[in-house]
């Protein structure tokens, strides 16, 4: 089957390509009665967009999204939302001469591989715009999450190529990230990471990182034995994520140098609540949310359109050549990929509040 559709009782299914004439994404399974305008939408998209500052790509895309189902009068109907995103500013021609010769880093090969004829114009499918349908979706999650059960979703990108951010509180987070261009919530890291990339940008090279997505106000009892795990199915939709190479929830790989006594969150009675002292199981036990903060963790690669000069093949010709990658990229991947990781956050939650019976259908 293909696999262009994710969740189960709150399905997306995205559509398009890179070059080609729009992305979006089908919504299916939203309750009815929820308050849903394309201001909503807009809102996140923005976030996303490329064209936002000196560190990301300069392709000019707008991203005005329409909502061409589902609401009526201001308000979800229960069907099918279907959303659309035009591509305005394409430029395909820097991808002609590299259109047999896959790129270091990316899926030409792999969708060759697999499909033989390919879209090779800026990516295609496999392009990082396919992630458009996934913010769309993921802001009508959002608002579903926040109105029905006050789940607050906050993200920030704490490493990049080393330098990390230092502890900051969710305060900072909700305070510093818009304000950052790298949306670092520690602001004298921020300003580290931002040269840090511009020089990377000026070497024609890239670089990669590490983001932080926190769900606030979880209600304990969200997930499923024994293959739908909460946490299961929050790895695969980061992991879906083209640019994503790693995950951790909680403690993550650091788990593997601890004693149990020292892994283990305690339980205390706070307020006629049961809560934890720490939360290295990063509000997941089980597979089963615990009424903790879920934290989670994505690695993502550096972007892997450079500048720089790289060996490949040539497919047609069956021989080893030298490319260079021309055209629009951003030196680093991690501004724009928060709200994404945000987005699929908000879709596994969203999915298993409705499924666990959390969300009724109005």
């Amino acid at each position: 089957m293909p696999g262009n559709t994710f969740g189960k009782a709150f399905r997306i299914t995205t559509f398009g390509e890179s070059h080609g004439t729009a992305v979006g994404v089908i919504v299916d399974g939203c309750p009815a009665g929820l308050e849903l305008l394309e201001s909503d939408i807009q809102k996140e998209l923005d976030r996303r967009r490329p064209g936002q500052s000196g560190i990301t790509t300069s392709r000019g895309e707008q991203d005005r999204a329409r909502i061409l189902s589902g609401v009526f009068e201001g308000k979800t109907t229960g069907t099918p939302i279907a959303m659309i995103v035009y591509n305005r500013d394409v430029d395909s021609s820097p991808y002609i001469e590299l259109k047999n010769r896959p790129r270091p880093g990316h899926a030409d090969l792999t969708y060759f591989m697999k499909y033989g004829h390919v879209d090779w114009r800026g990516g295609g499918r496999a392009s990082g715009r396919e992630t458009v349908g996934r913010v769309a979706a993921g802001a009508v999650a959002r608002k579903l999450l926040f109105s029905r059960l006050g789940v607050e979703i906050l993200g920030h990108v704490v490493e990049v190529h080393g330098i990390k951010a230092g502890g900051v509180l969710i305060d900072d987070i909700r305070k510093n990230v818009e304000k950052s261009s790298v949306r670092c919530a520690d602001m004298a890291a921020a300003r580290k990471i931002e040269d840090e990339i511009l020089r990377a940008k000026k070497d024609g090279d890239s670089l990669g990182g590490m983001a932080e997505v926190i769900a606030i106000n979880v209600p304990g009892g969200l997930g499923e034995p024994v293959f739908d795990k909460l946490d299961a199915d929050i790895a695969k939709a980061m992991m879906s994520v083209g640019a994503v190479k790693g995950v951790e929830i909680g403690a993550g790989f650091g788990v593997a140098g601890k004693t149990g006594m020292e892994n283990n969150d305690p339980f205390v009675m706070e307020s006629g609540e049961v809560k934890t002292v720490t939360n290295n199981s990063g509000g997941i036990l089980g597979g089963i949310s615990n009424g903790m903060p879920v934290v989670v963790r994505a690695a993502v690669k550096p972007t892997p359109s450079i500048a720089m000069e790289q060996k490949t093949v040539d497919l047609e010709r069956m021989e080893d050549v030298t490319i260079k990658v021309k055209g629009r990229h951003d030196p680093c991947i991690l501004p724009r990929v928060l709200p994404v990781l945000e987005s699929m956050l908000a879709l596994v939650l969203a999915d298993h509040a409705i499924r666990g019976g959390f969300i009724g259908k109005y």
